[in-house]
């Protein structure tokens, strides 16, 4: 194959992908004014259903102009062969691989983020104002990003140099040891989130004794299950959305509830999600999709050893001499579509495993409680009630609403 008929290759795949998610996208906004089904009328009044409907093509329409501007912007910088431009300039700067590699990918992402600023900062202060839910300030949104990028630099620049070094000094079996740091790290990461990643974000707070702790514990202490950590955090500092989660194992295990979903919601309608999530614990979903996730992902680093090195990937984006991070950037692309069907998977088994925690929650509490707190949140959110079959199918983490809401009351 020549370097000329691979970057066509790669063109065709990104164009590809773009046009499979626009005609997803279309065909899911074609359904926004379907009938409501019957299980979920009485979720919104005339008055909410018209602001959902305008929310969701407002929403429809912003994200086919900045995915748009995406494509555009990635499709340049390959026919102006901008990766060489980049890789000259990281190789003016440093002779080392691992560093010519960290001022690449350090360049690309930073330039990527600050193209999308202006979608975001619209995203969040115009189209997310407008219908009630931003309560971020600009201080906060600014250093939202700048503790983001700190974050990249720090982990992510750690990680990746790790990687290099270990292409370097392994070769091909770089990737049992890559595998091995991926591995190690996310399993730090599920432990360890809440204690040093969320503090640098939000506030966290013991949930304070009274009705609902009383209520979260004895329904923790009916099923066997360890809770001793329920924290509140201050999910109203960005928006009005509500939200629970678990993170941690063993002594790290916690609940996390938004301030919101406390505001939101009665008593009973809190302990039926959060009966949810211990379903999640008890079905060991938790551990199912980690380990689901780090077999996807050596697999994809195990295909990733049999290309990098080739210096055809190099070719096809322009750049003459070859270099980890530039067939990195080729794989990923060409990866993409069996990204897309690993993608198809994991939200199969997901929805699977929602509507197990679902039956969880119904058998070990009541299904009432979570049914009128899963319509409280969708209503909450303007969420949309008549996603296409197709959008769900391939996007959908979780099974749509009255699919939940009717599974749930059968």
């Amino acid at each position: 194959m020549y370097p000329n008929s691979l970057f066509y290759i790669i063109v065709a795949v990104v164009l590809i992908d773009f046009i499979v998610d626009q005609i997803l996208d279309t065909l899911n906004a074609r359904h926004f004014k379907d009938p409501i089904p019957q299980n979920l009328q009485d979720v919104f009044n005339q008055e909410e259903y018209e602001k959902s409907q305008q929310y969701k093509k407002t929403r429809h329409r912003f994200g086919l102009i900045s995915s748009t501007f995406s494509i555009a912007v990635l499709l340049i910088f390959l026919f102006l062969d901008g990766f060489d431009f980049v890789d000259s300039i990281a190789r003016n700067w440093f002779n080392n691989s691992i560093l010519i590699g960290l001022v690449f990918f350090g360049i690309i992402m930073l330039g990527s983020d600050i193209l999308s600023l202006p979608f975001s900062y619209y995203s969040t202060f115009v189209i997310e104002e407008k219908f009630g839910f931003n309560k971020t300030t600009q201080k906060t949104f600014f250093l939202d990003k700048l503790k983001g990028w700190g974050m990249m630099i720090i982990l992510g620049g750690g990680i990746l140099a790790l990687i290099i070094w270990f292409y370097q000094w392994a070769g091909d079996n770089f990737w049992w040891y890559t595998w091995a740091l991926v591995a190690i790290f996310s399993i730090f990461l599920n432990m360890f989130y809440a204690r040093l990643i969320v503090p640098l974000f939000n506030k966290q707070s013991p949930l304070p004794e009274g009705s609902l702790r009383s209520k979260i514990e004895a329904y923790a202490q009916k099923e066997g299950f360890n809770l001793e950590k329920i924290f509140v955090i201050d999910g109203s500092k960005r928006s009005t959305k509500a939200n629970a989660y678990f993170s941690g194992f063993g002594n790290e295990k916690r609940v996390t509830l938004y301030d919101t979903l406390i505001n939101n919601l009665e008593d009973e309608e809190i302990v039926g999600v959060l009966a949810h999530e211990v379903g999640h614990y008890k079905k060991n979903h938790i551990i199912i999709n980690l380990v689901s996730s780090l077999i996807i992902i050596g697999f994809t680093l195990w295909l990733l050893s049999l290309f990098v090195g080739n210096p055809l990937l190099s070719e096809a984006l322009g750049v003459e001499i070859p270099g980890f991070h530039i067939g990195f950037i080729a794989f990923g692309i060409l990866y993409s579509p069996i990204s897309e069907v690993t993608g198809l998977i994991m939200n199969y088994l997901s929805r699977k495993f929602e509507y197990q925690a679902d039956d969880f929650a119904r058998d070990t509490y009541k299904a009432e409680p979570l049914v009128t707190g899963l319509k409280k949140l969708s209503k909450n959110s303007l969420s949309n009630l008549t996603p296409h079959p197709a959008y769900v199918f391939v996007n959908y983490s979780h099974p749509p609403l009255y699919k939940r809401i009717g599974n749930l009351q059968k």
